[in-house]
């Protein structure tokens, strides 16, 4: 390690930046978030530091030689010229500067600006000691979605109410108080209800006994960087996690390192984890005290029997949430790079199933594929055969266009096309986890010179006569 990383204290310190355009405007635009005095060193400056020393935030000198080099703490150079940034940087070094940055020249640089997430009073810095400072935003950028927006709310209540929780929780026990605030408290529900949790939790001599909760969260289709904010900050909150067969591992990944992991995955013809038995261990954990995450494949509230454990929950007087994620028709078709819908061609969407519960009758696909429409089929492989020989009963040309993505969004995504009159042997040889999307564009109705309406209501009566 070649740098030695370090906050400085800025209050009454100076900070002197050598630039007057947006070089020099994004190092003044960090300065000014903290308390240091600025001076900026150009001969002219751009609007933005200009409005800085008219709202009396920086101080203009016009001549190097006129600054105080010596006594700034810090020292920026940011002309954008090659030549007039070694030129500074002499004088400075000779003035006396201890600590001189000068922006993209690492090799005159003292000391180097980081990538910085801020919540201020928390903030995170991320070096790559000038060697890779994209890199070092990239990184940036993964660390803000990990961090609730207000967090550096919640840290200053807390500085705030540390003497009181000196006062009012035993010493042997604060270690676990403070962590109960940083983990349960959420800011987001605002900072003064916030303060008032933790008041009331301090007169109590303690936190309240841990409730549990369960969060429905939808991994998304596959990619694991398609998972929401949202579900991403509750599985690095999540005490155990119980995850569908088709989750992505790389989603597991981004959970807390120390969370219980528990698949419950379901195989086609399988029930080693029929849904009664899920509902039961979810709630459980929840009774517990425990932050459950029940993570699945797509969005939990499309065919995803949120339903059943969220009456399961409900029953048994645990909160329950769901968390949406991008279902597998969207990431189906993102994947074909094709809009699900098209403006005055397939303007109705319609999700539907290959597979019901048990006993029930299948869904009538017939009443819902129609001209202007695309119809997603999910969990319908082993049912194509069925699916094609009713469409075809109720007049549904055959020669409309199929596409089958398996495993959509994924390392292992695979891309078949056809027409609905194969479809049977289009997807003969995959298993599940496969979208089917079907779509009668009103383009190809008008040259197939479909049927009238009254005509096509015929052969669905017919057709359901012969269903029945």
């Amino acid at each position: 390690m070649q740098t030695f990383p370090m906050f400085l204290t800025m209050t009454q310190r100076t900070v002197i930046i050598a630039g007057g355009g947006e070089q020099a405007a994004q190092k003044a635009r960090l300065i000014a978030r903290t308390t240091a005095g600025m001076v900026l060193v150009a001969p002219e400056l751009d609007p933005e530091l200009a409005g800085l020393v008219g709202a009396g935030r920086a101080r203009h000198l016009t001549d190097p030689a006129e600054a105080d080099w010596a006594g700034a703490s810090l020292v920026f150079v940011a002309t954008g010229d090659a030549a007039r940034d070694r030129a500074l940087h002499r004088l400075a070094k000779a003035r006396g500067a201890a600590l001189v940055n000068v922006v993209d020249r690492p090799a005159l640089c003292d000391a180097f600006t980081p990538a910085i997430v801020d919540r201020d009073p928390v903030v995170v810095a991320i070096g790559t000691e000038g060697t890779a400072p994209v890199l070092g935003r990239n990184i940036r950028a993964r660390i803000e979605t990990l961090l609730e927006p207000r967090l550096g709310d919640l840290a200053a209540l807390a500085g705030r109410l540390r003497g009181a929780v000196e006062a009012g929780i035993p010493h042997d026990r604060r270690r676990a108080f403070w962590d109960w605030v940083f983990r349960a408290v959420k800011p987001t529900d605002g900072i003064d209800a916030a303060a008032q949790q933790i008041k009331t939790a301090i007169t109590a001599g303690g936190p309240p006994p841990p409730a549990g909760r369960i969060s429905l969260i939808g991994a998304g289709p596959g990619a694991a960087d398609l998972l929401t904010l949202r579900g991403l900050r509750r599985l690095q909150e999540a005490d155990v996690i119980f995850y569908d067969r088709l989750v992505d591992p790389a989603v597991l990944d981004l959970a807390r390192r120390d969370a219980e992991r528990i698949s419950v995955g379901k195989e086609v013809g399988g029930n080693a984890w029929p849904q009664d038995r899920i509902n039961g261990v979810i709630v459980a954990a929840a009774r517990a005290g425990k932050l459950v995450v029940r993570l699945k494949s797509g969005d939990p509230g499309v065919f995803g029997r949120a339903t059943e454990e969220i009456g399961a929950a409900r029953a048994a007087g645990i909160a329950v949430e769901i968390v949406p994620g991008v279902t597998a028709a969207a990431g189906a078709a993102a994947s074909l790079t094709r809009s699900l819908t098209e403006r005055g061609e397939t303007d109705t969407l319609v999700l539907t199933t290959g597979r019901c519960r048990p006993g029930d009758p299948s869904p009538d696909w017939a009443a819902h594929v129609s001209p202007g429409t695309t119809t997603c089929f999910y969990m319908a492989v082993g049912a194509a055969p069925q699916i094609r020989d009713r469409l075809l009963a109720a007049g549904t040309p055959q020669d409309l266009e199929v596409d089958v993505i398996v495993a959509a969004q994924s390392a292992e995504e695979q891309h078949l096309s056809g027409r609905l009159g194969g479809l049977p042997d289009l997807v003969a040889d995959l298993g599940s986890g496969a979208i089917i999307l079907l779509r009668w564009p009103k383009a190809v109705a008008r040259r197939s010179r479909v049927a009238p309406i009254a005509a096509r209501s015929q052969a669905l009566v017919q057709h359901r006569h012969y269903a029945t």
